[in-house]
């Protein structure tokens, strides 16, 4: 098991990087060229499309906490993709029927395959469940709670790869849906298995000796787990703040 903090206190309130952030959280809901066909039938505008129809609502629950959790899933699996080496699909999010309800099945799936010619059993699909605090006056085991949404994982894998296959196959993203296969059947064609327990808090709720009560020792794959808990201050503001831009500069 190995545990990483991250602090990500000092992100840039750069005009730049923040619209090109949005741009990207905005595009996990909707694709920019999609958004015009989409909000045609309502009569909406752009904003009002995203803010109505696809984005969790701001201030009625759930949305806040379920903002709080999409941004803690496409954080972490920006961590995986970037700075891991995974290629991470993004697919689960355009595809909600209601805006405030989380998606079903394993949180995060990320894809690391070797060499496209042949198989290695050093292949790695790396299954992560990310839990988020962001608001509130007492401290929650956040970490703990992945923990033990990440102990059901392996049981949820099978139906969680066939989602993103199917999302990718109906978007016409054919040698994207066909790396999916590579990972569906470990008996036939092994490969390393990876699970992570992901705990994100704004700085003004963290505490740490609640994370340091955190027991994993009864996870099914401990040895192949990690562990990462990832601060910022005010998060919960800056999760407000590229909600909007997202909207209103689509």
């Amino acid at each position: 098991m190995v545990s990483i903090t991250w602090d990500v206190t000092r992100y840039k309130k750069d005009e730049e990087i923040l619209k090109s952030w949005a741009k990207h959280f905005r595009n996990h809901y909707c694709l920019d060229t999609e958004i015009d066909y989409y909000r045609r039938g309502y009569g909406y505008s752009r904003a009002d499309y995203l803010d109505r129809i696809k984005f969790p609502d701001q201030s009625s629950a759930p949305g806040p906490s379920i903002r709080a959790g999409d941004f803690g899933e496409v954080l972490v699996a920006d961590f995986l993709e970037y700075l891991q080496g995974y290629w991470v699909p993004r697919t689960k999010y355009a595809d909600k029927d209601i805006r405030n309800e989380s998606s079903k099945g394993c949180d995060i799936l990320g894809f690391k395959i070797l060499d496209k010619k042949k198989e290695s059993k050093e292949d790695t699909l790396a299954i992560v469940e990310a839990k988020s605090q962001f608001s509130g006056r007492k401290p929650t085991p956040r970490l703990q709670d992945a923990i033990d949404g990440s102990a059901k994982d392996y049981l949820r894998k099978g139906e969680s790869l066939n989602a993103i296959k199917q999302r990718l196959f109906e978007k016409g993203l054919l040698a994207d849906a066909v790396k999916i296969e590579r990972f569906q059947n470990p008996e036939d064609h092994p490969y390393r298995e990876v699970y992570g327990g992901v705990a994100l808090f704004t700085k003004e709720v963290f505490n740490n000796e609640v994370v340091s009560k955190t027991d994993a020792s009864t996870h099914p794959y401990e040895e192949n787990l990690f562990l990462i808990v990832i601060c910022g201050r005010d998060l919960m503001n800056l999760v407000n703040e590229l909600y909007r831009r997202a909207s209103h500069e689509a």
